[in-house]
């Protein structure tokens, strides 16, 4: 039986090391995101109502955590949304559903506490499955006009985004010091950084675009 609750100060380590593990390798050697996670709690768009845990047998396997991003549309007004990441599940739990049961209770949680939109990168892959459409479909963009394959989006109710066309800017947390993060990572028990293929598939996904057929 999964159990989804709160992370607690007791889990920290717990989730950094399954962060870690969970994405070692798989978009670039080594990895960032779990430097995001220990430095995402401390920042003022940090949400800790939906900083989750997943616990199978009273054992951590998982973790999502949200922060506040915005939208902007063309006359200036600006929508608070959510953006989640990283969410992680131990290597050895993967490819069980359980990172979907992870996403899908705090989706509900979100929409408990009022907020109707998130938008995302990843994989489409990963996340068409739980209700995420190009963000083009939605008129979400990047400044500049831009429509990235991997960006997402979510309307938690219905109608959020009222077809207006709209700005993407996530939180200034996501924008990782990528040589604090390898100075952290230096400081953990050593894994090896290695080339795997998902990381040109990621390069490809990343730089890619939605344009008009």
């Amino acid at each position: 039986m999964l159990t989804i609750r709160n992370e607690t100060p007791a889990d920290r380590q717990t989730v950094e090391d399954i962060t870690r593990r969970a994405f070692y390798n798989l978009y670039a050697p080594g990895c960032v995101e779990h430097y995001l996670v220990h430095i995402m709690r401390d920042h003022p768009d940090f949400i800790p109502e939906l900083d989750l845990v997943a616990e199978l047998d009273g054992q951590v396997i998982g973790s999502v955590m949200y922060t506040r991003a915005a939208l902007t549309d063309a006359a200036g007004e600006v929508k608070d949304i959510l953006t989640f990441g990283p969410v992680s599940i131990a290597p050895e739990h993967q490819r069980k559903g359980y990172g979907k049961q992870l996403l899908e209770h705090s989706f509900r949680r979100a929409a408990l506490l009022g907020w109707d939109v998130v938008v995302i990168f990843g994989s489409p892959a990963n996340y068409v499955s739980c209700g995420f459409q190009s963000c083009k479909k939605f008129s979400v963009c990047l400044e500049g006009g831009k429509f990235p394959s991997a960006m997402m989006v979510k309307e938690l109710r219905e109608g959020a985004l009222d077809g207006r066309e709209w700005v993407y800017r996530d939180s200034p947390v996501m924008s990782i010091d990528e040589g604090e993060a390898r100075r952290y990572d230096d400081t953990l028990a050593p894994m090896a950084r290695e080339y795997r293929p998902s990381q040109e598939e990621f390069y490809i996904m990343s730089h890619s675009c939605v344009v008009e057929g």
